[in-house]
């Protein structure tokens, strides 16, 4: 399939078997009393119509599921920020170097993180770095992580952090980096490294409007089926979101994602579908298009 506008999704997770970011401690399952509780996972799933999951074969098998899945669906370049540690998605990477693309992954505390994430860049190929911020118990404007972003700095790495809500039964509604206000400091100190807040901000909304307001070098992805809007205690739709982010943050440094993983779902094409449209109807002409679902992404991945 050839789609008229060339498309990068800027943010997905490669389906290991095993842990997708080995050097993180995600929260443990929780039986809880769910009596009257609604599954709300279950309502997602078909609500978008999405099949269920299935698990994971080997490396090999899922890098030539993906390959068919981006061919059939017209989808020129993937950005895969997680795939079991760094050296993992670099040889998954190589299997289709020009279709696929890594990210770095390992936990800022680990030893020796910022050797790590200089070896990622100049020998594994990683062209950015991963952050899951609520599972970094320390705030990231602490100067121990500095050096990492000096690494990022000189190779001119963007820096993709998640902040919100992470995980839903169980997961974390609070941490010491669940705002993106964590990176007010990081963000004015190195000015020159862009640094990227997925899911529109997923939850965060106003604080990362305002950290974008004052600080040009962070860049907004659009990952994800974003339900968190439904959970916000005033009335929010896609529209509503893209509306705001384009009349503020404008179209220069907004960028397509989906969050796509697992299969057989594979590249979640309805989440392209919905943005898509919701931004067309902000009246965005050919080129601004282009900038959100292509442009933007290859600017910061240096592929222009």
């Amino acid at each position: 399939m050839k789609r008229e506008q060339p498309i990068i999704d800027f943010h997905c997770h490669f389906p290991v078997k095993g842990d997708w970011f080995p050097d993180y401690t995600m929260p443990g399952k929780v039986e809880f009393d769910s009596v009257g509780s609604r599954n709300h996972g279950e309502i997602w799933r078909k609500a978008f119509n999405f099949p269920k999951q299935q698990p994971p074969g080997t490396d090999l098998e899922m890098a030539e599921l993906w390959i068919e899945d981006l061919n059939t669906k017209g989808i020129d370049k993937m950005v895969f920020v997680s795939g079991g540690g760094n050296q993992r998605l670099a040889d998954i990477v190589k299997l289709h170097p020009d279709r696929f693309i890594g990210f770095a992954h390992h936990h800022p505390d680990v030893e020796h993180a910022a050797e790590l994430l200089e070896t990622a860049f100049r020998e594994q190929g990683m062209k950015g770095y991963k952050m899951l911020g609520p599972l970094i118990d320390t705030p990231l404007d602490d100067k121990k992580y500095y050096p990492l972003w000096e690494v990022c700095d000189a190779y001119k790495a963007p820096v993709l952090i998640h902040f919100g809500l992470l995980g839903a039964d169980g997961g974390m509604p609070t941490a010491v980096n669940i705002s993106p206000f964590s990176i007010a400091q990081v963000t004015r100190d190195f000015p020159n490294v862009n640094f990227v807040v997925p899911h529109f901000g997923c939850t965060k909304i106003e604080d990362l409007l305002h950290l974008c307001w004052t600080r040009p070098n962070v860049y907004v992805d659009s990952s994800g089926s974003n339900q968190w809007m439904r959970w916000m205690p005033y009335q929010l739709t896609m529209e509503d979101v893209v509306r705001k982010y384009v009349e503020t943050v404008g179209p220069g440094r907004l960028i397509f994602a989906t969050d796509s993983s697992w299969m057989p779902r594979g590249f979640a094409e309805i989440y392209l579908d919905e943005q898509r449209k919701a931004f067309q109807f902000m009246g965005l002409d050919d080129e601004e298009m282009h900038q959100v679902f292509y442009g933007n992404a290859a600017r910061l991945l240096k592929l222009t």
